[in-house]
């Protein structure tokens, strides 16, 4: 199984989710994209959305300093969807991280028992 963290390597929350992949799924390529330096693109992020069954507004760093500058709490609810995907592909430090997927399941963040359900154990 390959499994791709879409990360921030100055984030504790994002070094917590690759180390519980690491100790639960010892078998699994885990892979890391730098996603301050490579944000997912408008489609990926699409196919990411498509396959988490969340809401976009879910993918959005809401605690984040460019999310607070930029104002987004009172934009998003006029924005459509393809504004909210290109403006996410356009500036890694909008997107909540980390984000996990294997292809067929994704998961936004980190929380153990999430994990434990959708990743499952070693």
């Amino acid at each position: 199984m390959v499994i791709t963290v879409y990360e921030y390597s100055k984030c504790s929350t994002c070094r917590n989710t690759i180390k519980w992949l690491k100790n639960h799924k010892p078998d699994a390529e885990i892979i890391t994209v730098p996603i301050i330096d490579s944000p997912p693109s408008a489609d990926e992020l699409r196919q990411l959305v498509k396959l988490s069954g969340l809401d976009i507004r879910k993918f959005f760093n809401t605690a984040g300093e460019v999310y607070k500058a930029m104002g987004l709490k009172d934009r998003l609810p006029s924005m459509t969807e393809d504004e909210m995907f290109d403006l996410l592909a356009s500036n890694g430090k909008l997107i909540k991280r980390p984000i996990v997927t294997d292809g067929h399941q994704v998961t936004v963040g980190f929380k153990e028992e999430t994990f434990e359900q959708v990743w499952g154990g070693a």
